[in-house]
């Protein structure tokens, strides 16, 4: 039988591979979609972008919490391996609410669309935007920053057209 620590090295290695295969999907669809329909509409690429980013997100972090939810629900599971479960459930749950909170914020400043991904070490804010301002950067940081006390060098703003 495996360790307390394997298995949550495991569920954690797991989680990480989903969030990777997702990213990848988005990336590899937008390229697809890219070329399959060059006469589409570039509405409908940002459209499509940040929908379906958005889609595979919450469909990894629902496959992760099912996860979770199992390995908090067996009944071999130990205590230790519980209470990690527990606290990486609430981990994800904290990072659903900060990305919601910014992409609102930073919806606020006059953007169309925004797709944020934060993980424990940065933060990845993807605006529909041909491009941006120093300004514009500034006021997106700012946002970032006052919301999440992580540091500008750890903030990523990326336009796309």
């Amino acid at each position: 039988m495996l360790s307390k620590k394997k298995k949550i090295f495991i569920l954690c290695g797991m989680l990480v591979l989903l969030v990777a295969a997702g990213c990848l999907n988005i990336f590899l669809n937008k390229n697809a979609s890219n070329n399959k329909n060059d006469y589409v509409d570039s509405t409908n690429n940002y459209a499509s972008f940040f929908e379906s980013a958005r889609v595979d997100r919450n469909t990894a972090r629902k496959e992760s919490i099912a996860q979770l939810d199992a390995l908090i629900a067996n009944t071999s599971s130990s205590a230790e391996a519980v209470k990690e479960a527990e606290n990486t459930k609430l981990m994800l749950a904290k990072t659903t609410e900060v990305e919601q909170a910014l992409e609102t914020l930073i919806k606020a400043l006059g953007y169309d669309d925004v797709f944020v991904t934060a993980s424990t070490e940065n933060i990845n804010v993807i605006v529909k935007s041909p491009e941006i301002t120093e300004l514009e950067a500034a006021q997106i940081l700012n946002v970032v920053v006052t919301e999440t006390n992580k540091s500008a060098n750890n903030v990523i703003i990326i336009p796309i057209e």
